[in-house]
């Protein structure tokens, strides 16, 4: 019930140089819990940023009244990747060492905020649920840490897709939990949720 909302929230994306450049971002009003209304929509063209800096930007709402006020920094992304399973960040000795040695007793306090990183393999999904009448699906899965978000491809056609992804995170915060949820892809409509499961970094 405000028509000058403040949310004083933080959102990490993920930006690889070889996906579009255009931050989209859309406004909405919540009538209830069934009527949602776009309020505007806005777009930022990442490149055209200054890096290493915080950009403050008030952005006009396309073809509605009202403006965001948001501020933006590009930064050089560490500890997240994305990669087969024959090269996965822990498959090298060596590197596997050097991140023992990163992480071992006597490097506890070299830098507080370092706590760690989390490596996931998304191997496959069996038996999914058919969504459509045809019987098929075109799945993914998207991954979750906080405000951290990664997805796999889309496997086209198939109840039984394997990724073979290996996706690492660094963590923020040792209570996170990771969010694993499947989707079919449906294409320019929302996609459909298959599924999810829920796994406290405590527990691993």
């Amino acid at each position: 019930k405000s028509a000058n909302p403040q949310w004083r929230e933080q959102f990490d994306f993920h930006y690889f140089s070889d996906r579009k450049d255009m931050l989209d971002i859309e406004v909405w009003r919540k009538d209830n819990k069934k009527h949602e209304e776009l309020l505007g929509t806005c777009q930022v063209d990442i490149t055209a940023l200054p890096t290493k800096q915080t950009n403050c930007l008030e952005l006009p709402l396309e073809k509605h009244p009202g403006s965001l006020l948001m501020l933006i920094a590009v930064a050089p992304c560490t500890g997240v990747s994305i990669s087969d399973l024959c090269v996965c960040p822990l498959g090298d000795p060596s590197e596997r060492q050097q991140i023992s040695q990163r992480y071992c007793i006597k490097n506890s306090f070299q830098d507080i905020k370092d706590i760690g990183f989390l490596q996931v393999k998304v191997l496959k999904a069996v038996d999914l649920l058919a969504a459509d009448f045809a019987g098929k699906k075109d799945p993914f899965c998207v991954l979750e840490l906080g405000n951290d978000s990664l997805q796999t491809h889309t496997v086209y056609k198939n109840l039984n897709p394997e990724w073979n992804k290996v996706f690492t995170f660094p963590i923020k915060d040792i209570h996170d939990v990771l969010e694993v949820t499947v989707f079919d892809e449906d294409g320019d409509k929302p996609p459909d949720f298959l599924g999810k499961v829920a796994i406290p970094l405590l527990s691993v």
